[in-house]
């Protein structure tokens, strides 16, 4: 009878699991964020519930059941809401839609089509560029205030547009003048945003792209339409957007350049402002509430409809969107317009 030595065990090796490089990142994300959020609640969260809820009330000299004088806010619910859309309130809110309106649109419009071509001009190599786009950015480097109080002494009875004119057009009294003022001086300041940005979007296109346009026999209509506005569309959105929010808040150009109480030229931003000063603290945050939502609805329609791509969300659900090469989206895209060219134009050569 053999007897067998007993075997030592072998020692079990402790797997060591492996740690993915991406591991903690998002508590970490979360750590150093928290500053940034806990400011922006404070300073936009905040505020914002504050109106809300201020829109709800009615401050002032109230009188109870009982016929007696009761000072202090009082509950009434969505009765603020409801006085906007009715009597001389409704009319004078419909009158300042309109005018919201009305300078956002022809505005935006002027300042893109004067914009994009600022920045086609910047763009040019010729000599004394520098000072060029120096003396175009100088009135977005002004303050509004600023401006408007210049544009003001421009627009007197015996200012400068006047004289050139050689009539006398009253610019702040109730008219068409007074909207055609604020449109001019709104535009001269912020056409150079416009430009600028999309600027920055010009200088990102590869000039081959150009080059090969050109052995195409491409004229320059045919470029700037087919290569150029294309490629920079996603920056032209973006500042077309900033616009349209900036414009709809519009408050100081004609509170300052026309004046207050005037129908021709009153924004909702100064019918709100208009309301707080009197002291009628609910209807103002009640118009305050009405014009947030409008920039709101407006901002998700433009960015919905035309596909600004504000956060870079395209770039984001693309596959290895992160991983891509600096110029590989523009070389792409670039690559797609000449050759919707070079088929457009007909030329049938290869570039």
């Amino acid at each position: 009878m053999t007897v067998s030595a007993p075997v030592a065990e072998r020692p079990v090796k402790k797997v060591k699991r492996q740690q993915r490089f991406d591991e903690g990142t998002g508590r970490l994300a979360a750590v150093l964020l928290s500053p940034t959020l806990i400011v922006l609640a404070l300073v936009v969260l905040f505020p914002i519930i504050s109106a809300l809820r201020e829109s709800l009330y009615q401050s002032g000299q109230h009188l109870d059941a009982n016929g007696f004088v009761v000072q202090g806010s009082q509950w009434v619910g969505l009765k603020n809401y409801a006085d906007i859309f009715r009597g001389d309130t409704g009319h004078r809110f419909w009158n300042a839609f309109y005018n919201t309106t009305f300078f956002t649109v022809v505005c935006v419009v002027l300042e893109t089509v004067l914009g994009v071509a600022m920045a086609l001009i910047m763009h040019k190599a010729f000599k004394g560029r520098g000072i060029v786009r120096a003396s175009i950015l100088v009135p977005w480097a002004i303050p509004t205030v600023i401006s408007a109080l210049l544009w003001k002494w421009v627009f007197q009875a015996d200012g400068i547009a006047n004289a050139l004119l050689g009539t006398q057009v009253l610019w702040s009294t109730e008219g068409w003048q007074s909207k055609l003022s604020v449109v001019i001086a709104d535009t001269w300041k912020t056409a150079p945003f416009i430009g600028l940005l999309v600027l920055a979007g010009l200088q990102t296109i590869p000039a081959e792209v150009y080059e090969a346009a050109k052995v195409d026999g491409a004229n320059a209509w045919q470029t700037f339409v087919r290569i150029t506005l294309p490629l920079v569309k996603p920056a032209l959105l973006v500042a077309v957007l900033f616009r349209i929010l900036d414009t709809l808040r519009i408050f100081d150009l004609p509170f300052v350049l026309v004046g207050a109480h005037k129908d021709s030229v009153e924004t909702l931003s100064m019918l709100a402002y208009d309301q707080a000063f009197n002291v009628r603290y609910g209807p103002a945050a009640a118009y305050a509430t009405v014009l947030f939502v409008y920039v709101a609805v407006v901002a998700y329609m433009f960015v919905k409809i035309l596909g600004a791509d504000v956060i870079g969300e395209a770039r984001a659900k693309k596959p290895g969107g992160g991983r891509r090469k600096k110029n590989g989206g523009a070389g792409t895209a670039a690559a797609s317009s000449a050759v919707t060219l070079s088929a457009a134009s007909g030329s049938g050569r290869a570039v």
